[in-house]
């Protein structure tokens, strides 16, 4: 069973910074992608980032220049460093892995919380 395991999460103030781990039970590069989704109150999940095994980032538009994916193989870990954080990005941060698209695992999710 594959199991990942959030951590990072809190309570920040607007323009401030958080990094956000993932850390998977196996060997990310068993899995065609790694990558954070992330759930506000009252709206549906939505993917924030993801880095496929090739190294390919891709992020939402909502978020790009602000968050960066990175990734530790030997830790089967994947980081997302979230900078200028803004008040629309406060929900739960969920990591997901898959293979191709009919695989899929989630973590348990970590909140984030920005507000003054």
């Amino acid at each position: 069973q594959v199991q990942l395991t959030e951590s990072g999460g809190g309570l920040v103030e607007p323009g401030g910074s958080l990094r956000l781990s993932c850390t998977v039970s196996e060997n990310i590069f068993n899995f065609n992608a790694v990558g954070w989704f992330r759930q506000a109150p009252g709206s549906a999940r939505e993917l924030v980032a993801e880095i496929n095994v090739g190294g390919r980032k891709d992020y939402a538009d909502s978020v790009k220049g602000r968050f960066s994916l990175s990734r530790d193989g030997p830790q089967n870990t994947v980081y997302l460093q979230m900078n200028n954080l803004k008040p629309e990005d406060t929900g739960v941060y969920y990591c997901r892995s898959r293979i191709l698209s009919s695989r899929v695992y989630w973590g348990q999710g970590t909140q984030v919380t920005v507000s003054s």
